[in-house]
């Protein structure tokens, strides 16, 4: 194996110090530019590279950041990932991801790494067992920006990426309020994450606002939100004395699953139960009906955290401790709930 040309082996043949090799490299202004063509074209001729792991440790910078997901085989994460590694890439970061597979074990498990591991920063999005965030607390005392996305701590200030939930689903419900459903029905994710806790309470506020009753036998709740457990809610639903002519659900696949299950029954699709979900996923356009959806802006989640991590990195003189930012999200509505 040949041996990797080092600055040393340059300064040798140009008979300069390592350190006026590494200036005329950096393009450093106290060099002259004649220098500088000499040293490039020996390092061209010899095949020298920089050793970015050295540099890095020179500077004190990685150009690395680390990314903790629940699941990356969930679109909405995944669309947060691409957000995340194009602006990254974009201003020369390197993206490092770990799954936590929503196992707060694991979720410090990987934290432990990342504090040993020299990352500029890191951005994580919380698992459904995480209710206190200790574990994460340690990156402020050792100076590594933190910013989270999506299911974010209560118990500490920190720099945040959301969406309003609460408004969202308000928004998802009114819709199917205004199409002329007045017993509406809701699939609700885990109620002890904040994130389907607000969802849940939308829908509540709407139904309050325009006086319809709020029914605790349309509401299913599930701990994952998985295509199963819609299948479970659809069946209950399908065995009550009177169904629902609506149905709100906090994601995607379970309204999905609604859909299959009915359309199965017999039930008609909006005429007799309009439904809406949540996240757009790319099922939501190919399902039949199409499925009114809840744009949640995953993309630009993962682009804005990004963004904000690297200017947390970057701007010594950045004086705000924590930031919350909150995207607008968009209904989009599609043949599931036109009833006219």
């Amino acid at each position: 194996m040949k041996n990797r040309i080092t600055l040393k082996d340059l300064a040798k043949d140009l008979n300069l110090s390592p350190s006026t090799i590494s200036r005329a490299l950096g393009n450093h202004p106290a060099i002259s530019d004649a220098t500088k063509k000499r040293v490039q074209k020996k390092a061209d001729t010899l095949g020298f590279t920089p050793n970015s792991i050295a540099s890095s440790f020179r500077m004190k910078k990685t150009r690395s950041l680390g990314i903790i997901v629940p699941r990356i085989d969930i679109h909405f994460h995944s669309l947060v990932i691409s957000g995340i590694e194009d602006y990254a890439y974009k201003n020369n970061y390197n993206v490092t991801i770990f799954q936590s597979k929503n196992s707060l074990k694991r979720e410090k498990e990987i934290t432990k790494i990342l504090q040993t591991r020299m990352v500029d920063g890191v951005i994580g999005c919380l698992s459904i067992e995480t209710k206190s965030c200790d574990h994460f607390k340690k990156f402020d005392k050792l100076g590594v920006p933190l910013v989270f996305y999506d299911r974010v701590p209560t118990d500490f200030d920190a720099n945040k990426i959301v969406i309003n939930d609460f408004e969202s689903a308000y928004t998802a419900t009114k819709h199917l309020i205004k199409s002329g459903c007045k017993r509406i029905g809701h699939i609700a994710g885990n109620q002890t994450t904040t994130i389907f806790n607000a969802r849940l309470e939308g829908y509540k506020a709407a139904l309050k606002k325009y006086k319809l009753p709020i029914d605790e036998a349309l509401i299913m709740h599930t701990n994952n939100l998985s295509y199963d457990e819609g299948v479970n809610c659809a069946k209950k639903y399908l065995a009550l004395p009177e169904l629902p002519d609506g149905i709100f659900c906090a994601n995607d696949y379970t309204a999905v699953s609604v859909i299959q299950v009915f359309r199965k029954g017999g039930i008609n699709i909006p005429q007799q139960v309009a439904i809406v979900g949540f996240s757009n996923y790319p099922i939501s356009r190919i399902i039949e009906p199409n499925l009114t959806t809840i744009n949640d802006r995953a993309f630009q989640m993962g682009e804005a955290s990004t963004k904000l991590l690297i200017r947390k990195i970057e701007d010594d003189n950045d004086i705000i401790d924590s930031e919350i930012i909150t995207l607008k999200t968009e209904l989009i509505i599609r043949e599931s709930s036109k009833l006219n």
